[in-house]
């Protein structure tokens, strides 16, 4: 056993997306000095594994590092994102990845070990050879693999299959050479969603899509989370009617029915309430896509596949051994209980913005690079809960909102977020001008619904 010893202010475990947004600010806000690992043969963690049609499901204006823009900022004009701003492939995000790579290695602060897996006690080891380094950290270890992003191409299916039936992960499915009896899609997550709109965008039709949908979703609409000047009154207005709703609500029904009715959230069926909340954002031209599929399976969750018929949880329904059965099952991001991003000599990055992972992990190095309180460094980076049920739609906000707040009352903070690539959303609001009376009027609507909101949230929780 090979200990060769390391020396390295940090020890960031991982090289996704939130690993790497973590080291470019601390690269970039401190002399620090780092050591990166990850069990990947390069830097984008999960998107490493992702299969090949994925996509971001929101703008690339706001996703990666602060210090280099993913993409052009340009809006797509066909498709079922046209008029929005482009959303990158999952081929573009390694590529900005290992291009970032690239150009943090050349600092001279930061080494990178791919290929290797973490041991606890800051060893680690290297996969191809066997051998096992020793880091000596003189700062912290920085967790950024806590939620355990998992996909379809690295775990097999939970329930079981007959032989002589074709069940592949969804990876594979752009390799499908011939048409089938029909299609198969297991899973209601993000994954099922592009599986479904790749099969129909690809010529199968409506009816021979099976969709098994062992929960009904409540889904963001992405036309409301645009960022730049042409969508401010698009965006700001979604807010500002997000707060109203939140702050009028009297009862958790009625606010995801004034929700809805606004078109902040999107379902697929009015008639079925969705039991699931899990942030994927879609647009309003892909939910018209996916409601042409009318087979869709609400019996739970798939126990096996046998030649004749699918057993699910409550019923079976019949099949044939033609079919193409598509696992989209996997359960992406792990749910677990928060736990202090600061602990001693320990960092565990966690989301401390709705559903910006790559802003609360550079929003994280700031706070570290920039303050020594460890009290302190916890109260500004309070977690929000992963969602798992429309109920956490309640909890994510409330916190979001809470630490909205808190890190506006700080000057510094308050021009770090302004500055950051990754916001997204609040340099367009401190650029309004006093004149420009519709814009100040939205900002005004936001500002006068957030105390009501807050203190009608904590009601509704309770």
């Amino acid at each position: 056993m090979d200990l060769q010893a390391i020396d390295a202010d940090y020890l960031i475990v991982g090289s996704g997306a939130a690993g790497m947004a973590f080291a470019d600010t601390l690269l970039n806000e401190s002399s620090a000095r780092i050591v990166m690992i990850d069990r990947h043969h390069g830097p984008g963690g999960h998107w490493n594994d992702a299969y090949p049609f994925v996509r971001l499901h929101q703008p690339s204006a706001y996703y990666g590092v602060n210090s280099r823009k993913l993409g052009n900022d340009a809006k797509d004009a066909t498709g079922l994102n046209a008029g929005m701003y482009e959303r990158a492939t999952g081929a573009e995000i390694v590529s900005y990845y290992e291009q970032l790579m690239q150009a943090f290695l050349a600092t001279g602060r930061l080494q990178y070990f791919p290929m290797s897996d973490y041991m606890g006690d800051y060893r680690f080891k290297l996969l191809m050879s066997g051998a096992v380094r020793h880091v000596n950290v003189h700062k912290k270890i920085v967790d950024t693999t806590y939620f355990n992003t998992a996909v379809p191409s690295t775990h097999p299916p939970k329930y079981g299959v007959a032989s002589g039936l074709t069940c592949i992960p969804v990876n594979e499915l752009a390799q499908v050479k011939r048409p089938r009896s029909g299609y198969v899609v297991v899973g209601s997550g993000k994954t099922g969603i592009d599986a479904c709109l790749w099969l129909l965008e690809n010529g199968a039709a409506p009816e021979s899509i099976t969709w098994i949908m062992p929960r009904d979703a409540w889904y963001m609409n992405r036309a409301l989370v645009q960022p730049g000047e042409d969508f401010f009154t698009q965006s700001y207005g979604a807010f500002a009617t997000q707060l109203e709703a939140a702050a009028q609500a009297q009862s958790v029904p009625d606010l995801f029915d004034r929700l809805s009715a606004s078109k902040v959230l999107l379902r697929l069926d009015d008639g079925v309430e969705p039991s699931m909340y899990h942030g994927a954002i879609m647009s309003e031209a892909e939910m018209a896509s996916l409601k042409t599929i009318k087979n869709i399976v609400r019996l739970g969750r798939v126990k096996r596949i046998e030649k004749d018929q699918i057993v699910l949880e409550k019923g079976t329904i019949a099949s044939d051994p033609d079919r193409l059965y598509i696992d989209c099952s996997a359960s992406a991001v792990e749910r677990r209980p928060e736990v202090p991003v600061f602990d001693g000599n320990r960092i565990t990055v966690q989301m401390v913005r709705t559903f910006q992972p790559t802003f609360s992990a550079a929003f994280i190095a700031h706070i570290e690079a920039s303050y020594d309180d460890e009290a302190e460094k916890n109260d500004i980076c309070r977690v929000i809960p992963m969602p798992s049920e429309p109920i956490h739609w309640l909890s994510m906000m409330a916190v979001n909102m809470a630490n909205q707040h808190r890190w506006s009352k700080n000057k510094e903070l308050r021009s770090w977020v302004a500055r950051s690539r990754l916001d997204g959303f609040t340099a367009m609001a401190h650029r309004v001008q006093p004149a420009d009376a519709e814009k100040m009027a939205l900002l005004q609507r936001y500002a006068v619904s957030a105390s009501p909101a807050a203190a009608n949230l904590q009601k509704l929780l309770a």
